[in-house]
């Protein structure tokens, strides 16, 4: 199949069930699991497959009613501002950063590393 008309057709698809209006929550998480696996399945180039998800992502916003609010939050260290989801984790403490050892930028390390 072409991959052309498979992302057409995944996106009028997606558009058509968050067009379905009065949807369960847990039904647009689980249409919105399915056509993220569809769209990962190794069948669509790699432009098809970011449209593909980008498609999902906004159908599961619209039957949710929105993307989620932005809510600014400074780091425990007040160095700066992230800009996350409302409910979203909280930015990490210091203790999960350190300096470059020429001291031009921060690391921060993944969960559970200590510097």
């Amino acid at each position: 199949m072409n991959p052309r008309f498979q992302m057409f057709a995944a996106v009028a698809a997606t558009l058509l069930a968050g067009a379905a209006g009065a949807q369960s929550a847990d039904g647009a998480q689980q249409r919105y699991d399915s056509e993220i696996a569809r769209c990962n399945s190794g069948n669509l180039a790699a432009p098809a497959r970011e449209a593909c998800v980008r498609a999902a992502g906004l159908a599961l916003d619209r039957a949710r009613g929105g993307p989620p609010v932005e809510v600014p939050v400074t780091t425990p260290d007040g160095r700066s501002t992230v800009v996350t989801p409302a409910g979203g984790p909280r930015p990490a403490d210091a203790s999960d950063t350190r300096t470059s050892t020429d001291g031009r930028a921060t690391i921060v390390l993944p969960a559970g590393r200590t510097p």
